[in-house]
């Protein structure tokens, strides 16, 4: 039975991202009276650019795995998750005429190809159940008050330090927006998104009204983002595309170096220095640019690079040929030297590889391009072997937010309850999506987390 439209609970819902669409929705259909307010002129513009326009909304593994696949706080998602997985999320768009496929890597993306669709699909429902989008609305605050019996207010004024709340100390009475007016409701679910492509309206905006709400901050970093490198031969490169290859990532500043290319040179340096550990290891594809690289295995990588732990940035080894063991390809690379003594070092590595790539090999080597290969000895073979299976490159940053598909860090999930998403300091404040510290690896996962913490954002603020 419908509620009467004056004893509806009145839900504001900031930001109209896939987190917000889908908290809308979910309060909705509880019968709660909603109100999304967005800054841009349409819904859903990150949306839009997701999987390069296509829009690969979540994936297909198993719930389980999928956990494995979230680099910042997993365990916080087992809730939204479990209560609205990846068949879930399928089911609600194919039910409301968005089909789906299921491409490589288990990516599910609309049968049209098309994004746009997704964000229809989402606006539509909204419109059914009589949700009102508010577009070129910027919300600047959240209004609060203090809850009875609060101690904070009974502080003796702001200067005076506060320790962290424990308990809820105040709750939502409404939201301020730019224009200066201030919307009365009963709940807000905050779902503004981070900082990356910024251009969509990702401004961190969202993060600076829930600390002034008394939340604190993992501070906010780029990440899923092409990386910048010291060294010149991958930018003389750009443009070319290797696949089937392997990156392993060290942090630099801890870092012994071990590649044989350079181990001899820094053995002294690296005597009683403690030898780092990998922070990652990827195997797929990558790109050179002319700033660095980039690719599905970096972008990846950059999940778990954090370059204000380590301004000194990282270490990444290349391994051309991960498939070949290091003892076969020196073998393999003898036998091709002496059927071909002739030939000069780089054309001699075109078998392996593309010109380019084999040019840039001979001449990090050492030995030159022009090098004959009957000149090469046994242990110059098997240092080359070692340089092929780890290249090195000095990861000095990243391309920042304007070309990061996601942000890593955000409000502390240890503020947050995993079982409703709702703040432990704010009574009827929700948070979903990106605004928080979640982040996951490409393939899907992030938009997945968007869905099922606003969805339960949505239902948690109807009940």
């Amino acid at each position: 039975m419908t509620q009467n439209k004056q004893e509806q609970k009145h839900i504001v819902v900031i930001g109209a991202g896939a987190a917000g669409l889908m908290a809308a929705a979910a309060a909705a259909g509880q019968g709660c009276r909603v109100t999304v307010m967005e800054k841009n002129e349409k819904a859903g513009k990150k949306i839009y650019i997701t999987g390069k326009g296509r829009c690969n909304l979540t994936n297909t593994c198993d719930t389980e795995e999928f956990f494995q696949y979230v680099v910042s706080n997993p365990k916080f998602l087992y809730s939204s998750i479990y209560s609205f997985d990846s068949s879930a999320v399928i089911d609600y768009f194919e039910s409301r005429g968005c089909r789906i496929k299921v491409e490589r890597g288990k990516r599910a993306f609309p049968v049209s190809d098309h994004a746009s669709d997704v964000t229809r699909t989402l606006t539509d429902h909204l419109r059914e159940m009589g949700v009102r989008i508010l577009y070129n609305t910027e919300v600047s605050g959240i209004v609060t008050e203090s809850l009875p019996g609060d101690p904070a207010a009974e502080e003796a004024g702001p200067a005076k330090k506060k320790k962290r709340p424990v308990r809820q100390t105040a709750r939502v009475t409404g939201v301020l927006r730019k224009d200066g007016r201030t919307v009365p409701c009963d709940r807000v679910i905050l779902c503004t998104g981070g900082c990356s492509y910024p251009a969509t309206g990702s401004t961190g905006q969202g993060y600076e009204m829930a600390a002034a709400a008394g939340h604190s901050l993992i501070k906010p970093a780029p990440s899923l983002v092409p990386l910048t490198v010291k060294e010149e031969w991958p930018i003389r490169l750009q443009g070319l595309s290797l696949k089937n290859v392997e990156v392993t990532v060290f942090p630099l500043e801890t870092e012994r170096e071990e590649d044989g290319h350079t181990a001899g040179k820094s053995a002294g340096k690296s005597r009683g220095k403690k030898k780092s550990r990998p922070v990652h290891q990827e195997f797929g594809e990558m790109l050179f640019t002319h700033f660095g690289i980039t690719g599905p295995i970096i972008l990846t990588a950059s999940c778990y690079m954090d370059f204000d732990r380590y301004p000194g940035g990282f270490r990444v080894l290349l391994d051309l040929k991960p498939a070949i063991p290091l003892q076969e390809l020196q073998e393999r690379l003898e036998r091709e030297f002496a059927a071909a003594p002739g030939k000069k070092l780089s054309n001699a590595l075109r078998s392996l590889f593309p010109a380019r790539l084999a040019q840039e090999v001979a001449l990090l080597s050492g030995l030159g391009e022009d090098c004959p290969v009957q000149t090469i000895g046994k242990n110059a073979i098997g240092e080359l072997a070692v340089l092929i299976k780890r290249i090195p490159m000095t990861a000095t940053g990243t391309r920042g937010f304007r070309e990061a598909i996601i942000t890593r860090g955000g409000v502390r999930t240890a503020e947050i309850d995993p079982s409703t998403m709702e703040s432990k300091i704010v009574k009827g404040l929700y948070m979903a999506g990106e605004v928080l510290d979640l982040d996951a690896r490409t393939g899907g996962f992030n938009l997945q987390i968007a869905w099922s913490t606003g969805r339960l954002a949505g239902l948690s603020a109807a009940e």
